[in-house]
C-alpha cells in the first residue's frame, strides 16, 4: 500500500495547528491555567498533536501571542491611515486594536506577566509599531505634530499608553470613556500636536 503524499500530511498538520491556535486563545482566556490536554479537546486534536506543534505551554503561549496581535493588526489595517487628522487617525489605529485585544483580557494579562527580553518584545510589537510610526511621520510633515521627540521613543510611548489604558478599563478602575480621554488627551501632550499644548511643557 502506498503512503499518503507528503502534500496531504502537510495540509493536515497546517489544520491542526490552526485548530489548536483558534481554541487555545478561548479556552486560556477562561482559564488562563488550563493545562494543554483543555486545549486539544477544545480543538478536536489529540494531547500529542498539540505537543507535536507546541511542545511547551511557553511555545503554545507565544504562539497565542502572535495570533492575537496579527487579529489587531487586521483590525488595524481596515482604518485608513490616510484620512482625515493625524491625531485622529492615531486614535482611531489605537483603538482598533484595543477592540481586537480586548477580546482576551485575561489571557493577555498571563501573558504579559511572562519574562520576555527587550529584543523579542520589539519583535512582538513591529507590525504594530510600524503602522503608528506611518501616522506619526504624517502627522509631522502635515504640521500637525511636532519633531521636539525621536520618533522611536513617541512609538514606544504611545504603546505604552495604550497598553496602560486598556489596564486601567480592565481592573475596572477607569471606565471606557474616561480610559479614551485619558489616552487622547495625553496622546495630545506627548507630541504637542496642533490643538494641544502650545509649547514644550515646561518644569515649574
Amino acid at each position: 500500500m502506498m503512503s499518503p503524499p507528503p502534500r496531504k500530511l502537510r495540509a493536515d498538520a497546517h489544520r491542526s495547528r490552526a485548530a489548536i491556535l483558534d481554541a487555545a486563545p478561548r479556552v486560556l482566556d477562561a482559564d488562563p491555567d488550563a493545562g494543554l490536554e483543555a486545549v486539544a479537546v477544545a480543538a478536536g486534536v489529540t494531547r500529542q498533536t498539540v505537543y507535536a506543534h507546541f511542545p511547551s505551554r511557553e511555545q503554545l503561549l507565544l504562539a497565542v501571542t502572535d495570533r492575537i496581535t496579527e487579529e489587531a493588526v487586521a483590525a488595524m489595517d481596515a482604518v485608513d491611515l490616510d484620512a482625515g487628522p493625524a491625531a485622529d487617525v492615531l486614535m482611531r489605529l489605537l483603538e482598533a486594536g484595543m477592540r481586537a485585544a480586548r477580546r482576551y483580557p485575561v489571557l493577555l494579562q498571563k501573558i504579559a506577566a511572562l519574562p520576555v527580553s527587550p529584543q523579542a518584545d520589539r519583535d512582538q510589537h513591529r507590525t504594530v509599531a510600524d503602522r503608528i510610526e506611518r501616522v506619526l511621520l504624517r502627522g509631522r510633515e502635515t504640521g500637525e505634530f511636532d519633531d521636539l521627540l525621536p520618533v522611536s521613543w513617541l512609538v514606544a510611548a504611545i504603546i505604552g499608553l495604550g497598553h496602560l489604558a486598556s489596564e486601567e478599563r480592565d481592573a475596572g478602575r477607569m471606565s471606557e470613556t474616561a480610559a479614551q480621554d485619558a489616552l487622547r488627551t495625553s496622546l495630545t501632550r506627548l507630541m504637542n500636536a496642533a490643538g494641544g499644548t502650545d509649547g514644550p511643557t515646561r518644569p515649574r
